[in-house]
């Protein structure tokens, strides 16, 4: 009898554990999260193919000479024997726009630095993407386009040397306070364009002239350890985004931290009253944030302002000391956006604001359309919090938002402003949420 009652207790528990897994492993509307996300397997530098050492090539340790071109040498010797990885051995070496090729890789060595060049004309304008829109624009430090399997790698640093054009936004500014972030030259760190199955790991990726690292229209992007930083003290670096997602599909960002001066993590892909019907535009799905660090940032995952839908995200067991605000859905009244199928769980620490949900009404334009197109947040679930705010419910009242279907679980928050006006989402559900100790009903 003894036997029979443990192995029945034994099947509970099989059934039990699978039925848990089974819930684990389902994105926000249902479908499978599929084992790809869950393999955080580093790249190995001898499986990169050959190495190319830039010293080997003529290129001299040396942060006061522009490189660019010696170094782009060695990217392209490499592409045309047939692929392999560009190395920044230990020191320091200073360069323009950097293009890898097809079955190119680069990695930095702990004590390497790649350095860009604070003179924007060592970035040669062509045809890039920004902020929501095709254009032409300065490329990045680091571009990779059409670059499929690309890597970084090593414990080295990328660093954008970026004071001096935060100083030129700063001026600018001044002169102009509606000067947009495009009138002021200035690189990103990291562009990657049309490229899947690309993998990020170990690097530091610090002091960015604008973005830190941007990924546009890439399927299978795996940025895994990476430190990011660009100082908000004592010159704020402006529109340093650690992670922007720009029509990207099957992304995993684990074990990361993010400190810079604008978003750590902004889902992006188009903006403008027609942005949903526009060539290049579209949505990013399937996106997973875990086991992360966040320090200051202006909000630690956004959606928008410059997207029009995103769908299955995931941001969970991570912990945050510093942000402006948690989960912001940025909605643009002159862009039709759909943001759903949002889960935020396990989240520890201190934020100035929880759920925020704000009309972005920056370089607004409605381009002579007549009917002001709806911004919706939907099927949004947050549970097991336990947060320090200013505000934790910063949602407030505006015209052509829609919001619907919002969940709040299993949570513990202390806020300043306890203040929950449920009337603003139709469908909204507290189960064991605490504020201030207090039972939300």
């Amino acid at each position: 009898m003894k036997t029979i009652l443990q192995s029945i207790i034994c099947f509970l528990c099989i059934v039990t554990i699978a039925n848990a897994q089974k819930q684990k492993d389902l994105f926000p509307d249902g479908t499978e999260i599929t084992d790809w996300f869950r393999d955080d397997t580093k790249i190995k530098l001898k499986d990169l193919g050959t190495p190319y050492k830039i010293t080997d090539f003529g290129v001299v340790n040396d942060s006061t000479i522009v490189q660019t071109s010696k170094i782009q040498g060695v990217i392209d010797l490499a592409s045309k024997n047939g692929g392999g990885v560009i190395i920044i051995p230990e020191g320091v070496f200073l360069s323009g726009a950097l293009f890898f090729k097809p079955k190119t890789h680069l990695h930095v060595t702990k004590s390497g630095v790649l350095k860009g060049s604070d003179n924007i004309e060592n970035y040669p304008i062509m045809p890039s993407r920004m902020e929501g829109q095709n254009l032409e624009y300065f490329p990045a430090l680091v571009n990779a386009y059409s670059v499929d399997g690309f890597s970084i790698s090593g414990t080295g640093t990328i660093n954008g040397n970026g004071l001096n054009y935060w100083k030129a936004f700063w001026e600018r500014r001044e002169e102009n306070p509606k000067c947009t972030n495009l009138e002021v030259s200035r690189p990103r760190l990291v562009f990657i364009w049309n490229s899947n199955n690309v993998q990020l790991q170990d690097v530091k990726l610090i002091n960015a002239g604008f973005w830190s690292s941007h990924y546009y229209q890439c399927n299978n992007v795996k940025l895994l350890d990476l430190y990011i930083y660009s100082p908000y003290q004592p010159i704020k670096a402006p529109s340093t985004d650690a992670i922007d997602l720009d029509v990207c599909n099957n992304v995993l960002i684990k074990g990361c931290y993010m400190s810079v001066n604008d978003d750590a993590i902004a889902l992006k892909g188009g903006k403008g009253p027609w942005a949903d019907t526009e060539e290049g535009n579209g949505g990013n799905s399937n996106i997973i944030i875990e086991d992360c660090e966040f320090g200051y940032c202006h909000s630690a995952l956004t959606n928008g302002s410059e997207s029009i839908h995103n769908r299955n995200i995931i941001f969970r067991n991570c912990k945050v000391d510093g942000p402006s605000r948690l989960l912001w859905l940025k909605m643009r009244p002159d862009t039709p956006q759909l943001y759903e199928h949002i889960l935020v769980d396990n989240i520890k620490g201190n934020v100035k604001r929880g759920l925020v949900v704000y009309q972005w009404k920056q370089f607004f334009d409605l381009q002579g359309r007549k009917d002001p197109p709806l911004s919706t947040g939907a099927h949004i679930t947050m549970k097991n919090l336990n947060l320090n705010c200013d505000r934790f419910f910063a949602v407030d009242d505006y015209d052509n938002i829609k919001l619907k279907d919002f969940t709040f679980e299993d949570s513990k928050i202390i806020s300043k402003d306890a203040t929950i006006n449920k009337n603003l989402v139709d469908g909204i559900s507290f189960k064991n949420v605490y504020v201030n100790d207090a039972l939300v009903k």
